[in-house]
């Protein structure tokens, strides 16, 4: 990780601290209100998707470009895979870990990890299947695309990010494979949930109808 991007984490995680300072107290009084009393889930599901997206678009959009800094030489790049290509040409030798240790693979999987996070909260917190959820890392991505094509929509100096139609591909990919892990997890707990209410009925001294287990 380079130190631009340790910098923009930085600045994401302080954002994130500021924004859920502002937020907890108002959350907390409308929980007491509608509930009467506090619910931990909720708070703790409002910290994670609001720390995601700080740390998301920190990671995406800084460092923002100060006086000096070098236009790009490319900013837009239209053919899909070229990070295989990329990651053949960075290679400094021959075999797996060669290319696994590559700035164009390291940055493909970045892109990946970077919207796992969107698709478990798409599945564990909003219910939605798995069209819905690559559908929406896809336009999320492609939000994300054309701001920097457009160089935030024309607040920074200039264009500091390529259009890259891969990002779109692996970002979009990400989220797919979070819903996946969020249906695996989801289906994990579901099998475990019968044989540990059948051990329970058991270390009380219950009957336990063999049905409950079908």
């Amino acid at each position: 990780m380079t130190t631009a991007q340790v910098t923009a984490l930085r600045t994401g995680l302080l954002a994130f601290i500021a924004i859920w300072g502002t937020l907890l107290f108002p959350q907390l009084i409308v929980q007491w209100a509608r509930f009467g009393r506090l619910v931990p889930r909720r708070i703790v599901s409002t910290a994670a998707v609001l720390g995601y997206a700080c740390l998301a678009l920190s990671m995406v959009f800084l460092p923002v470009p100060g006086p000096g800094t070098r236009q790009l030489a490319q900013t837009i790049q239209l053919v899909p895979f070229q990070w295989i290509t990329d990651v053949r040409t960075d290679m400094t030798g021959s075999g797996l870990l060669s290319a696994l240790t590559t700035t164009a693979f390291e940055q493909m999987a970045l892109n990946v990890l970077l919207f796992v996070p969107l698709g478990l909260f798409a599945r564990l917190l909003w219910r939605r299947g798995l069209i819905g959820t690559t559908l929406l890392g896809f336009v999320c991505a492609l939000a994300i695309e054309l701001t920097q094509l457009t160089a935030n929509w024309g607040t920074a100096p200039f264009q500091y990010r390529i259009f890259d139609v891969d990002d779109l591909i692996t970002n979009t990919t990400g989220a797919a494979l979070g819903w996946i892990a969020g249906a695996l997890f989801l289906a994990l707990r579901a099998s475990k949930a019968p044989a540990s209410a059948v051990g329970a009925k058991a270390s009380r001294g219950e009957r336990i109808d063999l049905t409950e287990t079908r």
